[in-house]
């Protein structure tokens, strides 16, 4: 598939919303929510992206119901327990950004032990945001800037990078939202700057592969000038 994004990132939004209009309790959309992952970052590494980040949990999230956390949690730990040999398998590595002092402990063990056991693999990065916000990022980069006492005159874009939660990572090319709403939500806010934005009314659980085709298709139809002219871009790749 040509011209596909490097990177691809997904707030997964509407899980509880999804719940809601059937009825059902909002922790029984996160379970149909983590499904519809699993299968989206299946069809990631079958099309070949190379980097694929999912919003999780944010910082805000802790803020929610405590069953609906909790809930949250235990998804996480059944999807690692379940799924680190077919990662290990696939070549998938396995990554994660945010605040993990925020994290239990029992969490962070297994993705210490994820993360351990896939850090070999080459065919695609699934980095899941737990416990994430990108301000709180962004503040947590400076404090490490700080501590190292950087000369401010040596700071610029690229070295700043280096004390993200994402050092090594590239810049998401397509960032996709959920449910209708058209905001970042704290996401990946320096990252961002410049990625194709595609929102979709559509709820997560009910988000298909067939969809996140459209996305990609509609990502390749854009034109990505980076703040310049399109003349100026003819001229650096010639």
């Amino acid at each position: 598939m040509a011209g596909l994004p490097q990177h691809i990132a997904i707030i997964m939004d509407g899980n509880g919303r999804w719940a809601e209009l059937r009825g059902i309790p909002r922790t029984e959309g996160h379970r149909r929510g983590s499904e519809r992952a699993k299968q989206i970052i299946e069809a990631a590494r079958e099309l070949g992206i190379k980097n694929l980040t999912l919003y999780a949990f944010s910082v805000e999230n802790w803020q929610r119901p405590l069953d609906e956390v909790f809930t949250l949690m235990e998804l996480l730990k059944n999807y690692l327990n379940a799924e680190r040999d077919n990662m290990k398998r696939q070549g998938i590595r396995f990554m994660t950004i945010g605040n993990r002092d925020m994290l239990p402990g029992d969490i962070l063990t297994l993705i210490k032990e994820t993360e351990d056991a896939t850090k070999d693999g080459k065919a695609m990065n699934l980095i899941l945001c737990l416990s994430y916000g990108g301000r709180d990022e962004i503040i947590r980069a400076v404090r490490k800037l700080l501590k190292e006492k950087i000369d401010p005159e040596s700071l610029n874009e690229d070295n700043f990078k280096n004390y993200l939660d994402t050092d090594g990572i590239p810049d998401p090319d397509l960032l996709i939202r959920t449910s209708g709403e058209r905001r970042l939500s704290n996401f990946l806010i320096y990252q961002s700057a410049y990625a194709e934005l595609y929102f979709t009314e559509t709820l997560w659980p009910d988000f298909t592969k067939e969809e996140f085709l459209e996305a990609i298709q509609d990502y390749q139809k854009r034109q990505r000038r980076f703040g310049r002219v399109l003349e100026s871009l003819r001229c650096i790749k010639s």
